[in-house]
C-alpha cells in the first residue's frame, strides 16, 4: 500500500517524517506562491510563526540544547498545518496532485491539465 500526499506519517519511520515534513514546506511553498490564495492568510500566519521564532522569548529556552528547538519546531509544524487548512481546500488539492505527480508549479493563467486551448498562427518571413 502507497501513502497518497496526504496521509500522515507512520511515527515508526524517521525518514518518512522527514519525507513527510519536506512534502508540507513544499505544499506551503506553492500555497504562498499561488495568487488565488488570500493575501491576508499569507501574511497573517507566517508572519506570526517567524515572529516567535526570532522572538527572545520561548517556552522553551534555547540554551537546553535540542529540547529548546523542539518548540520553535512544534509551532512551525503548527503553524504549517494551520496555513494549510486556512488556504482553499480545492487549491490545496490541486497543489497536492502536482506535488504527487512530480509536475511543474502552475503559472499565474496557466490552464489545467487535460483543457485544450484552440487558436491560430501565421509565419512571417
Amino acid at each position: 500500500m502507497t501513502k497518497s500526499a496526504g496521509e500522515t506519517p507512520s511515527t515508526d519511520n524517521r525518514t518518512g517524517l522527514i519525507a513527510y515534513l519536506v512534502r508540507r514546506l513544499r505544499l506551503v511553498w506553492q500555497l504562498l506562491l499561488d495568487s488565488r490564495v488570500p493575501t491576508l492568510t499569507k501574511l497573517i500566519i507566517p508572519g506570526l510563526m517567524a515572529l516567535y521564532i526570532l522572538s527572545p522569548i520561548d517556552i522553551i529556552p534555547d540554551w537546553f540544547v535540542g529540547l529548546g528547538q523542539l518548540d520553535d519546531l512544534a509551532v512551525l509544524v503548527l503553524a504549517m498545518k494551520l496555513f494549510i487548512q486556512l488556504s482553499p481546500h480545492d487549491i490545496v488539492q490541486e497543489h497536492l496532485r502536482r506535488l504527487a505527480g512530480g509536475g511543474s508549479t502552475p503559472r499565474s493563467g496557466a490552464t489545467p491539465e487535460g483543457e485544450v486551448v484552440d487558436g491560430e498562427y501565421r509565419v512571417i518571413s
